[in-house]
């Protein structure tokens, strides 16, 4: 058992997400950043998929109740434990009784905790993934508040021998490096209307910067910069986006749409941010910079397989360590 002493700025519990409804409108949902989510499950020996926290810029402060083994991976929110700063990305072992809290955000957006055994919550359509605004999911479809009791899973064998490991051999400093990238250059494949704007646009979206403006949450992110404008103006049907899709809209502005998305646009859409670069996005707040180069499907697959390597090889690497 935990208990949430402060919530933070926006603590939600996260998997995955929920797929398979968005032909009845269900937002998907799921971590913003995938890969410090999947990392971190693995860092503890729980399945991928397994619900965590997710903590957004202002981390919570929380209390263990039991002896347990956590991870945090993602954005650096300066975490602690009884006021002694913790590593990042390692298996930690925490003591009964033991507060986990979060000072300044150093860098990033986004950390994801992961506690092995995972937190149990109701699963509702396939997912524990918190939608906020539809409630649905995590706990009571609502950010995590004061007061919150969340219940720790049983831990797998693989598990047990990490915090096994941990706990007897804890100076041992092996870890995996977590992202620090403030100003990424984001990667794009071209939209589905992407010839519906004018040269110009095209080159504006690839050769300037934009800025991440306030209007910036797990919806979507809504930049400012130049405008990027039709050839004419194209009455459009509503069709379906996905996590990355950049829409424009009738004034210029590009809208990245991500996790807790709608399930249909109405807008153009004249790119979209390959899957491996949502993780960067994700880790970029309100006034941070942003740049998109545009590269071919071919060139995605590649990066694709070689981001799922990566796992496996940390995913192998544990399991053999822990044999």
């Amino acid at each position: 058992m935990m208990t949430i002493i402060k919530p933070g700025l926006f603590s939600t519990i996260q998997d995955l997400g929920r797929y398979g409804y968005q032909k009845y409108g269900v937002v998907v949902s799921g971590a913003m950043d995938s890969l410090s989510f999947r990392i971190a499950n693995l860092l503890v020996g729980n399945e991928e998929n397994t619900p965590v926290i997710e903590m957004t810029i202002v981390g919570p402060s929380i209390q263990f109740h039991k002896d347990s083994l956590i991870a945090i991976c993602g954005g650096d929110l300066s975490p602690s434990i009884d006021g002694l700063p913790v590593s990042m990305g390692r298996p930690i072992f925490v003591k009964k009784d033991s507060t986990l809290q979060f000072g300044k955000c150093k860098n990033g957006a986004r950390a994801y905790l992961a506690v092995s055994g995972g937190i149990v919550t109701p699963f509702v359509m396939g997912s524990a993934s918190t939608y906020v605004r539809g409630q649905l999911g995590g706990v009571m479809g609502r950010v995590l508040q004061s007061g919150d009791q969340l219940t720790i899973g049983y831990l797998n064998e693989l598990s047990k021998k990490i915090r096994e490991y941990v706990h007897t051999k804890a100076s041992e400093n092996w870890f995996v490096p977590f992202l620090k990238t403030i100003h990424p250059i984001v990667r794009l494949l071209q939209g589905r209307e992407f010839d519906l704007f004018t040269d110009a646009s095209k080159s504006l979206l690839i050769n300037e910067p934009f800025t991440i403006t306030a209007e910036a949450d797990r919806m979507g992110y809504r930049l400012s910069g130049p405008k990027l404008m039709q050839k004419e103006h194209t009455e459009m049907l509503s069709a379906a986006v996905t996590i990355g899709t950049i829409q424009v809209t009738p004034d210029g502005s590009p809208i990245i749409l991500l996790a807790d998305r709608q399930t249909t646009g109405g807008y153009p859409k004249i790119a979209q941010v390959i899957s491996i670069d949502l993780p960067l996005l994700a880790q970029m707040k309100p006034m941070d910079q942003v740049r998109f180069q545009m590269i071919t499907l071919e060139e995605a697959q590649v990066l694709f397989r070689k981001t799922e390597k990566y796992i496996a090889t940390i995913k192998r690497a544990i399991e053999l360590k822990f044999r």
